[in-house]
């Protein structure tokens, strides 16, 4: 045969096979377009010109790597549908006197076609959105760089090794089943259902003891600190939970429904029942990652819309006071110093002082157990048991909070940021105090905002009171000598001039060799608007390339579900079911499986709620109620959207079971 007979044999194959082939190859143009944009954006060099360029790059790189491992993972798995469908007729053409190395060269030349004409539009499409893509992104930024269109070689080079090599690999794969596949096999293959699984009851019980414990992780995970980790942790066990469940206490529960004679002897009941313990296996995984992928996207919007439209709630937690100027290690002498010099700054850059606050502390990180702090070598075991101690005399209190009162040796006032100490005394160093008062609020500079740990503002008698407690205690290497300058406050002035003031107060710091820094609500906005809508934008694009993974996912398992039932409905049919039953018992049947990942879904939010709200408050964003409502509307967006996709791919199943 000539190797035109094969190109020509492939393109029919492609023709004729349009149904599994079209919507792989969709998917196909879909990530290949999302990564050379992805990949564009994150190399581009007008980001350079940004506060917060190097943050967001490395966001967005980020991005790079989870499409790209997303991509080799869903081609596979859509591969896997593609394949089965073909099975059929690969084995008629070796039965008619086709050899398996003729199929595969035929085969090659479908992935040679699909591959690239997939990657060519890909890469066109790409082309043509990546700018459009990079003004979105710098709009959300509220940034502007005047850049003109232009192709990234680079972009295009990685995106043609990544996606012609996922081709090749699942071509193989594809070559590997046929090979070792007899021809009887291959021409049955289409048609072969799951086996009636037996019930498998140390999964379903390996899948409640994960749901269970990552639940119990994101309900009683109460340090944001330990919740960066044990989120991942909790993730990790909910999806070993959820495949276990769809598998094997699926199958348990349809097994139970199948005994109770009163519920399984109804037409609509028999056949549902009947039909999914058939093939509940391969239901099941697809279930699954429908599910984790809605979990996914819920998660990703409404996080990352949540931290967008809080942004301004972000910098105030942040910065309470518009100006903060810290230097470490001050006399009074020098205290007095600063004072003049920051009002005199402010008065040359037309800026107006008020609200300050102003305090002397030391901040010193120690271990904590229970109500004891201490400074011993030892293993931390968890990251959770670091806190921060911030020591402040009961001068330099009574001052900045214009109260009088009065402390013995023994006795301190306690605020607890991120913390929590029940007991009424606390242990620092070995020296017991006494806990007069937990204050309820604390005038701070801002920064323990951005801290993850656990943080305390301790108020002793005097100054004499921490040098005793401190003596002789390495303080980030260096041995106490002086406490640490705060001065905090609000302006009237515009933003330009606050960021020049913050900038020369930075520029004395400096050069006098001092440690500290002078920081400000403006003088941050940019960077962390590129942090922030950065993730926004990451979100939206991974949040809309998951909701393409769910729909071809959706669309797949119908399609395959519709070839395995034709046959079924139609037997039944002849033995005298009417067309209107039919289709009755479809939609009960879709509607049972379809809606449960969604469900389950929003189980995961549910119980997710409390430890994302831990994570977000690392990131600024103490706001609850407005998490909230965003992951409220986003459930409900998408459920709007769950609905659309489900009365689609239903109509296709009953075209093809009719």
């Amino acid at each position: 045969m000539s190797k035109i007979f094969y190109a020509k044999l492939a393109l029919i194959n492609i023709k004729k096979n349009g149904k599994t082939y079209f919507p792989y190859m969709v998917a196909a143009i879909s990530t290949i377009m999302m990564f050379y944009t992805m990949h564009f954006i994150s190399i581009n060099d007008g980001l350079n010109n940004m506060s917060g360029g190097d943050s967001l790059k490395i966001i967005l790189g980020l991005g790079n790597y989870v499409i790209g491992l997303f991509s080799i993972i869903f081609l596979f798995y859509t591969n896997s549908f593609l394949i089965k469908r073909r099975k059929n007729e690969i084995g008629l053409y070796n039965i008619l006197g086709m050899e398996k190395r003729h199929i595969a060269r035929v085969m090659i030349w479908e992935t040679f076609f699909v591959g690239i004409s997939t990657i060519v539009i890909g890469l066109l499409s790409g082309i043509l959105i990546s700018k459009l893509m990079f003004l979105v992104l710098l709009k959300i930024l509220t940034f502007e760089v005047p850049l003109g269109f232009f192709i990234s070689k680079e972009s295009i080079a990685i995106t043609v090794i990544l996606f012609g090599a996922i081709f090749i690999l699942t071509l193989l794969n594809n070559l590997g089943q046929i090979h070792l596949s007899k021809p009887v096999e291959l021409l049955r293959g289409g048609q072969v259902g799951e086996k009636e699984p037996k019930t498998k009851w140390i999964m379903t019980i390996i899948g409640v003891i994960s749901l269970s414990a990552g639940y119990y992780i994101a309900l009683t995970t109460e340090s944001p600190l330990a919740a960066i980790y044990l989120f991942f942790v909790a993730v990790i066990l909910v999806i070993i939970g959820t495949y276990s469940l769809f598998t094997a206490a699926s199958i348990a529960l349809l097994k139970i429904l199948r005994k109770n004679k009163k519920f399984y002897y109804k037409t609509n009941n028999f056949i549902n029942v009947s039909g999914m313990i058939y093939r509940m296996k391969q239901n099941a995984v697809g279930l699954s990652n429908i599910c984790i992928l809605s979990t996914c996207v819920l998660v990703m919007l409404s996080t990352t819309v949540s931290l967008y439209i809080g942004m301004e709630d972000v910098l105030r937690n942040r910065y309470p006071r518009d100006i903060a100027v810290r230097v470490d290690n001050v006399s009074d002498e020098m205290e007095e110093k600063l004072d003049n010099i920051i009002i005199k700054e402010a008065e040359k850059h037309n800026i107006s002082i008020k609200d300050i606050i102003k305090y002397r502390s030391i901040e010193v990180p120690m271990f904590q157990k229970n109500n004891s702090f201490s400074l011993a070598n030892r293993d931390i075991g968890n990251y959770s048991d670091i806190s921060l101690l911030n020591i402040m005399p009961l001068e330099s209190y009574n001052s900045q909070e214009n109260k009088s009162i009065n402390l013995e040796d023994n006795e301190v006032l306690l605020y607890a940021f991120r913390g929590e100490i029940k007991e009424d005394t606390v242990n620092i160093l070995g020296n017991e105090f006494k806990v007069k008062e937990q204050l309820k609020d604390f005038n701070s500079e801002g920064i323990l905002s951005a801290i993850a740990a656990k943080s305390y503002y301790i108020v002793v008698k005097d100054v004499e009171t921490i040098e005793k407690l401190l003596f002789n205690v390495d303080i980030y290497g260096e041995k106490f000598e002086n406490l640490s300058y705060f001065y905090a406050f609000n302006t009237e002035g515009d933003a330009e001039n606050q960021i020049n003031l913050i900038n020369v107060l930075s520029n004395m710091i400096s050069e006098a060799s001092l440690s500290g820094y002078a920081e400000g609500l403006e003088e941050s906005r940019g960077a962390f608007f590129s942090l922030y809508g950065g993730l926004f934008f990451l979100g939206l694009f991974l949040g809309f390339l998951f909701i393409m993974a769910t729909v071809l996912i959706m669309y797949y398992k119908q399609v395959s579900e519709g070839y395995d039932d034709k046959q079924r409905f139609e037997i039944m049919q002849k033995v005298g079911l009417s067309k209107e039953e039919v289709k009755k018992s479809i939609k009960s049947q879709v509607l049972m499986v379809f809606f449960l990942p969604l469900l389950m879904a929003i189980i995961h939010i549910a119980f997710a709620f409390k430890v994302i709200t831990k994570l977000l408050s690392v990131l600024n964003l103490t706001n609850v109620t407005l998490f909230a409502l965003c992951t409220v509307g986003t459930i409900l967006v998408f459920a709007v959207f769950y609905g659309i996709v489900y009365s689609l791919t239903a109509r296709v199943y009953y075209k093809l079971v009719s």
